[in-house]
């Protein structure tokens, strides 16, 4: 078959650090020097000092004590809400629209013992209530911080000040905020000065980091416990060399060129400008506050044969269908990233 270039305006590298010069060659000399396999997992023998200085660099970043590593974001996610909280004892909080993983780590959790009670989209009144009529010796509450099919934010300041009332433990998926928003790249609590409310920060690698994996950022305390209580940790394959690198030079490159994140959010307002110009698309779609954007179209063979019809003219923009968003609510997603050319968002919106 043939091939042909498509403008990828689908994936979730942010920064376009997955694609830079500096990140593949890390990797490509870890591979070298190291091997591609990291033989067992970090309780066994896959953990090295290219690990730990990664986990340190996350840390700071996330302006915590520690981080533990995991295979995926997904995995990070399953396995610390059922390791932190999947007891008799305990009560789940979580956002309905909150990631499948988090909702697969509830359903491990009430499988150990655990209340789980969903509350509506960012409807923090709602939280409140249930808060207060919740009779359980522990309480979480775990949400998304950027919501990654509409591009919305977790209100965290008020989730800061519930949790100052009623004393939960607050876990924010900060997947894709990661380098993305605050002052280091902490995420939408750093961005919010309220990192220091937040238990257990989720992140992932393989977003705007351009890698792979997933990590947890937390106290030293929260960090012993999940090394020896997270099923995803303890029993997975721990993430090998090259993608250690790769990372651990995706952070560097951030720190040492801010115009690359500056890029990412000229091309947000450059889209929102755009798409206001067309009365049409302008209907459709919500203005972007964050790198993601949703065009609603309704009907999944609407969604499907817009899809179908970008991709013709060179463009690659998913359509989203039950059950990642509700019925009715079939969508094109547009994922933008710094490594995207003025041009290409013009001529994305002209095929739009």
């Amino acid at each position: 078959g043939t091939s042909r270039a498509l403008r990828v305006f689908s994936g979730n590298d942010y920064l376009g650090l997955g694609e830079h010069a500096r990140t593949r060659r890390a990797a490509a000399n870890a591979a070298a020097a190291y091997g591609c396999g990291p033989r067992s997992s970090a309780l066994v023998c896959g953990y090295t000092d290219m690990h730990r200085a990664l986990e340190r660099e996350l840390a700071r970043i996330c302006e915590t004590e520690e981080c533990v590593l995991f295979p995926s974001g997904f995995a990070a996610n399953a396995t610390t809400l059922p390791a932190a909280c999947g007891s008799e004892d305990c009560c789940i909080f979580s956002d309905a629209l909150n990631h499948a993983s988090i909702v697969d780590g509830c359903r491990l959790a009430r499988q150990g013992g655990a209340t789980v009670r969903t509350f509506a989209h960012r409807d923090y009144d709602e939280l409140e209530r249930e808060l207060k009529t919740c009779s359980a010796k522990r309480t979480a509450v775990v949400s998304d911080s950027l919501f990654s099919m509409d591009g919305d934010y977790a209100d965290v300041e008020r989730l800061a000040s519930l949790k100052r009332k009623y004393g939960f433990l607050l876990i924010l998926d900060e997947a894709h905020a990661t380098l993305v928003c605050g002052e280091r790249g902490g995420g939408v609590a750093q961005a919010r000065g309220r990192c220091a409310d937040v238990d257990v920060h989720v992140g992932t690698l393989s977003k705007a980091v351009g890698a792979h994996g997933g990590f947890v950022a937390c106290s030293r305390e929260m960090k012993r416990f999940l090394v020896s209580r997270a099923r995803g940790h303890m029993f997975s394959t721990a993430l090998p060399a090259p993608v250690i690198a790769a990372a651990l030079e995706s952070l560097r490159v951030f720190a040492d060129d801010p115009s690359i994140r500056v890029k990412l959010w000229r091309n947000v307002d450059r889209l929102n400008a755009a798409l206001a110009k067309s009365p049409t698309l302008a209907t459709m779609t919500q203005p972007l506050v964050s790198p993601i954007g949703s065009i609603v179209v309704g009907a999944p063979e609407a969604a499907l044969a817009a899809s179908a019809e970008l991709l013709r003219q060179g463009f690659h923009v998913p359509a989203i269908r039950p059950p990642t968003v509700p019925a009715g609510t079939c969508r094109l997603r547009v994922a933008l990233s710094a490594s995207h050319r003025d041009e290409d968002i013009d001529e994305l919106v002209g095929a739009l």
